[in-house]
């Protein structure tokens, strides 16, 4: 699971667990259920995976539309989905932006070690990437 800002700038990344594990689920145990529920309100754009999420957090987290009609869906019910699908799918871009910079390392890319480093290795990277991306963001502001 990885956190960025409206810009794209990594702000957290969770450690890797083993085997598969829902998206929502991840998020239940590692807290953030809980710490958005009772923190300050923020709106986080997630992906599908996270469907549903935003009952339990008081509408913070913010889940492309669900499909409504999986079949003979009236036409006016197909363009309206799609709108707010695009417009949710344009608000979240600098987040798959984000995502992908973190994915392009080649120590990510192209791990070829043991699966019980990886967590060290992704925890790595990415307070490599935030702090290189901080230090593009204090030059630029000089």
């Amino acid at each position: 699971m990885v956190l960025t800002d409206a810009e794209g700038r990594l702000l957290y990344c969770s450690p890797v667990r083993p085997g598969s594990c829902a998206y929502i689920t991840q998020a239940r145990q590692l807290g953030l259920v809980q710490l958005l529920a009772d923190g300050p309100f923020m709106e986080i754009l997630a992906d599908a995976g996270y469907q549903g999420m935003g009952a339990q957090t008081g509408g913070r987290v913010v889940t492309p539309p669900h499909r409504k009609f999986k079949k003979n869906a009236p036409a006016w019910y197909e363009e309206r989905h799609e709108l707010q699908r695009k417009a949710h799918s344009s608000r979240r871009i600098r987040v798959e932006h984000g995502i992908a910079h973190l994915k392009n390392w080649r120590a990510l890319a192209r791990h070829l070690g043991r699966r019980e480093h990886m967590s060290g290795i992704v925890q790595a990277v990415a307070g490599l990437l935030s702090h290189q991306q901080s230090a593009v963001l204090s030059r630029g502001v000089q």
